[in-house]
Parts: C-alpha cells; sequence; structure tokens
C-alpha cells in the first residue's frame, strides 16, 4: 500500500506543472563545468531517461532512475530499462556511479544537491514541459548538453511529422476527455489539452468548471458525458483493462452515447519522444470513432 501512494505521489509530481525553464544548468559553482560530451550520464528522472534513449549513445547512459524500473512506470521500454543500473536519487547512490553530469527533474533532494554541488557534478534539471513547442526546445537543449544536436533535430522533426499525420482533415471537433484513474482529468493550458486540440477533439473539460488537473466526479461524467473518454485505466498481464470507476453499471447504460478509448498513463507523465505515440494514440481512437458513427 505504502509503495502504490508513493508511486500516486510520484506521478502527481510528474504531471504538476513546473514553474523552471525548458532545461535549467546549475553549474553551483565556477568551476563546474559540462563536459563537451559526458560520458557517465546519471538519470534521477523518468522523463529524462525517456530523453537520453534517444538522445545520448547508450554508453554515455551510467544509470536510469528507478521509476523506469517499474512497469507501472516507466516511460521508455522496461526491457530497454533493464539494461541500465537504476538509482532511487540518493546522493550516496549517484555518487557511486561516478558521474560527470546528473539529469533530473524539476525537484532534487537538498541533500542529494548538496553533495553534487560540494564535489563540482553539473546538475541539469528538466522542468515539464507544458506545450509541444517547449518539449522541442528542451529537446535542443538536451541534445547539445550531451554533445548529440543532430539527434536532437530529428527528434523534433519526428514529432512534427507526427502531429502533421494526426492533423484531421474533416474540420469537425470531437468532445472529448481524458480520464486519469480516481477521476484526474487534464484541463486548460496543460500539454494534454494541446494534444487533443490539435488531433481533431474538443476538450470539454472547462465545460464541468474543471481548473488545469482536477478530479472530475463520476455523477457529473454521467450527466453530461463527452463523446470519446480517454481512460487510463491499469494494465493486467499485458492487457488493458477498464479503470474500475468506468466499470459502473451506470456507464455501461450510456454505452450508446459514451465510446472509451484506451490512453495508457505513460503518455501523461512526459513529453518528448512520448509525444509521438500520444499523439499517433488520439488520432487512431478519432478515426475508429468517426469511421462507426
Amino acid at each position: 500500500m505504502k509503495r502504490i501512494a508513493a508511486l500516486f505521489a510520484a506521478t502527481a509530481t510528474l504531471l504538476w506543472p513546473a514553474t523552471l525553464v525548458e532545461a535549467e544548468v546549475e553549474s553551483r559553482s565556477l568551476v563546474t563545468k559540462i563536459p563537451a560530451y559526458p560520458q557517465r550520464i546519471v538519470s534521477i528522472n523518468p522523463c529524462a531517461d525517456a530523453l537520453l534513449m534517444q538522445l545520448a549513445d547508450k554508453g554515455q547512459i551510467a544509470s536510469v532512475s528507478h521509476y523506469s524500473h517499474d512497469k507501472r512506470a516507466t516511460s521508455i521500454s522496461l526491457k530497454l530499462a533493464l539494461q541500465f543500473p537504476a538509482t532511487s536519487g540518493t546522493a550516496e547512490e549517484i555518487l557511486a556511479m561516478r558521474p560527470d553530469l546528473v539529469v533530473a527533474g524539476s525537484h532534487v533532494a537538498i541533500p542529494t544537491a548538496r553533495a553534487l554541488q560540494r564535489l563540482g557534478i553539473p546538475l541539469v534539471k528538466l522542468s515539464i514541459p507544458q506545450s509541444v513547442a517547449e518539449s522541442q526546445e528542451q529537446i535542443g537543449i538536451l541534445s547539445e548538453i550531451v554533445g548529440a544536436p543532430a539527434r536532437g533535430k530529428q527528434l523534433n522533426r519526428s514529432i512534427s511529422e507526427a502531429f502533421v499525420k494526426a492533423q484531421p482533415t474533416d474540420g469537425q471537433l470531437v468532445p472529448a476527455l481524458i480520464w486519469r484513474s480516481g477521476g484526474l482529468v487534464p484541463g486548460d493550458g496543460t500539454l494534454p489539452d494541446e494534444l487533443l486540440r490539435r488531433t481533431g477533439f474538443e476538450n470539454v473539460s472547462k465545460s464541468y468548471g474543471l481548473k488545469q488537473w482536477d478530479i472530475l466526479p463520476l455523477e457529473h461524467l454521467v450527466a453530461r458525458p463527452p463523446r470519446l473518454l480517454f481512460s487510463n485505466g491499469r494494465e493486467i498481464a499485458g492487457e488493458a483493462q477498464r479503470d474500475r470507476m468506468l466499470s459502473h453499471p451506470v456507464i455501461k447504460k450510456l454505452s450508446h452515447r459514451i465510446t472509451i478509448s484506451h490512453y495508457p498513463a505513460k503518455l501523461l507523465h512526459c513529453a518528448g519522444p512520448t509525444l509521438i505515440e500520444a499523439v499517433t494514440t488520439l488520432s487512431a481512437a478519432r478515426r475508429m470513432l468517426r469511421k462507426h458513427s
């Protein structure tokens, strides 16, 4: 139970808006400098893990975050993640990896930050992008830091191409909602909101009076259901399972008015390369809905 609570808290931290710039390099001292080609990069954030897998040489990555070794929290394939050691982000674990660069999220434990400062190890803190443009800017910055600007440009091209392919041609907006397990819904001004809009949906969260990230009670959903509901639910034995709340009998009675489509939880955690799978998933659901309408 404690493990699940800790995972939920970590996920909430990933989802909530950050106030940092796209990639903040904490020099910590005048002598701390990032190598032109870091050879031992330690990542303590799952979103950073996903970015480094695309941007850095595999031999540069000394370790990934412990989240990537958890199939419920990883943003990369578990098989790939298990090829690298993992740390939980403590100063002792990080220093044991002898890093010449540490990549983290927007929040770093004070003891860890102080230890890196004391030893002159550069720390790069990545905020959570609140738009596709911010994500692509972050990719460009991090690719320069790890010495692979060409890979950053290629990843950004791939993301842009995915959005072009996912753009609808009929000009009609489909009322939709992304429902995270437990009823957490992304609203206006969030990255998921932009993804919905750019793939031909109208994010109806605002019609319920919800804020950027807010809880939508089941009774409100039932009273005014969207045409398409994206739910992450959970996975059991590799198969997507519907959120327990959406298995309520009243939802079944609304099957003629609302379509529920699986939207993996990992697509809400990070931006970067995850954007490609996210818009592909959204556009595929829209095409399927339109085909059977």
